[in-house]
This record gives C-alpha cells, sequence and structure tokens, in this order.
C-alpha cells in the first residue's frame, strides 16, 4: 500500500494572527496534490484562529504539546480535549526542543503519546540524535532507546507518524543527504517490523525533520523510506508550498 506523502509544519513560537492568516491563505488558494496530507501546527494560542481559516480539505491543524492529564491543576498546559475542541487533529509529541529545554525524558513522551491516541488525535512523533551521539556513531541506539519507551506504551501505532529529527541538522542550515535520510529511515522502518510486524511498520510513514527546505525537498523524492517532512522555519515562508510540492 502506498503511504500517504505528509508534510507537518511546526510554526514553534513564531507568528502573529496577521502572518498565521497569509500562511492559511497561500494553502487555501495554492495547487496542493489531493493524495497529500498537510498539518499545520502553530502555537496554542492560535490554534482555534487557525483551524477557522483552513479551507483546503488536505490541510488540517495539529499542536505542538499536550499534557498526559485531561483536566486538572496543571498551569500553562493544553490537554488533548482541548486541542480536539477546538478542531485540530494532530499534536507533536518528543520534539527535540522539548527533551531539551523542558527535559521530557523518553518515558515522559511515551505517556503522553499513549494519553494523546487514547483521547483520539493523531501523533507525531520526534525522535533523533544530538551532533555528539552522530560522532559516536549512536545514532540508531539512540533513536531505538526513543522508540523503545513508546513501544513499551503504545500497542496501536495507526494514528502515529515518525518524525526523524536529527538534533544537529534543526535550525542550523545543516542537512543529512537524502541517502543518509534514506538509511536511516530504513532503519528505523526495521527495527518497528520487529516489534510491530512487517505490514505495521510498511504503512507507517517516518518523516525527515532536518532543515527541510523548499530547494532540497525534491532531493528526497526518490527515496522510499522518506514519507514527508517535519518542516520548521520553511514552514512560515512561500516555500512551504514548493515543500508539499516536491512529489509532483
Amino acid at each position: 500500500m502506498a503511504r500517504t506523502f505528509f508534510v507537518g509544519g511546526n510554526f514553534k513560537l513564531n507568528g502573529s494572527k496577521q502572518s498565521i492568516k497569509e500562511i492559511v491563505e497561500r494553502l487555501n488558494t495554492a495547487s496542493i496534490p489531493e493524495n497529500v496530507e498537510v498539518v499545520i501546527c502553530p502555537p496554542a494560542i492560535y490554534l482555534d484562529y487557525s483551524v477557522s481559516l483552513v479551507k483546503k480539505p488536505q490541510v488540517t491543524v495539529g499542536a505542538q504539546n499536550a499534557y498526559l492529564k485531561a483536566s486538572g491543576a496543571f498551569t500553562g498546559e493544553n490537554s488533548v480535549d482541548e486541542i480536539k475542541d477546538v478542531g485540530a487533529k494532530w499534536v507533536v509529541l518528543g520534539h527535540s526542543e522539548r527533551r531539551s529545554y523542558f527535559h521530557e525524558d523518553d518515558k515522559f513522551v511515551a505517556e503522553k503519546t499513549k494519553f494523546a491516541l487514547g483521547q483520539g488525535v493523531g501523533v507525531i512523533l520526534c525522535i533523533g540524535e544530538t551532533l555528539e551521539e552522530k560522532k559516536a556513531g549512536k545514532t540508531l541506539d539512540v533513536v531505538e532507546r526513543q522508540l523503545n519507551a513508546v513501544l513499551e506504551e503504545v500497542k496501536d501505532w495507526t494514528n502515529v507518524v515518525v518524525a526523524y529529527e536529527p538534533v544537529w541538522a534543526i535550525g542550523s542550515g545543516l542537512a543529512a543527504t537524502p541517502e543518509d535520510a534514506q538509511d536511516i529511515h530504513a532503519s528505523i522502518r526495521k527495527f518497528l517490523a520487529s516489534k510491530l510486524g512487517d505490514k505495521t511498520a510498511s504503512e507507517l510513514r517516518i518523516l525527515y525533520g532536518g532543515s527541510a527546505n523548499g530547494s532540497n525537498a525534491v532531493t528526497f523524492k526518490t527515496k522510499a523510506d522518506v514519507d514527508g517532512f517535519l518542516v520548521g522555519g520553511a514552514s512560515l515562508k512561500p516555500e512551504f508550498v514548493d515543500i508539499i510540492n516536491s512529489r509532483n
């Protein structure tokens, strides 16, 4: 079964009502193939507004984070129910910035993933290694450790999209070559097949999340195990449409 091309746009802590309106209107008027899935992830305060603007059926809205409780005394957090209530369909979990700056460890990410899936949203699960880990030849050790934590909590991966984000490439202008990405993605899929079975692994989408942009996205086109992108800074720019159309 062919895997549907998936492009996520992580706006991070960027944007205003005006800039988000411009981004969504650009998507609404762009020629986007029917066989592509686009998820934009604005700051939480703009989720409701973004949902109200989207007109393309291929485009949905996701959150950048969610907590693992439905409600309670958790100041500053957003629940999955709240995210769903405004019409968002996805949540990004395990992003390297959450792991690094907010000290979210593998177990916490796994617990949040289990909770979010149980509440009925899709999860874009981020995994990846630092420059030091890459230099030490530990890339696969790191991503398998991160995945194992989630595998202990989650048995049904139907609504999971994995995003491999080499931490050393994010925001640095550096990028893995398409060949490097393909090799790592293939290894990730092989590992997941050993845990979940060939069918589940063959259907699961694995995104590349290391400084993808309008210029380099097309170079990944022929890589069988690169099923799309999780885009950072470029998702705020007109070139985001070029990334979405890079499989055409």
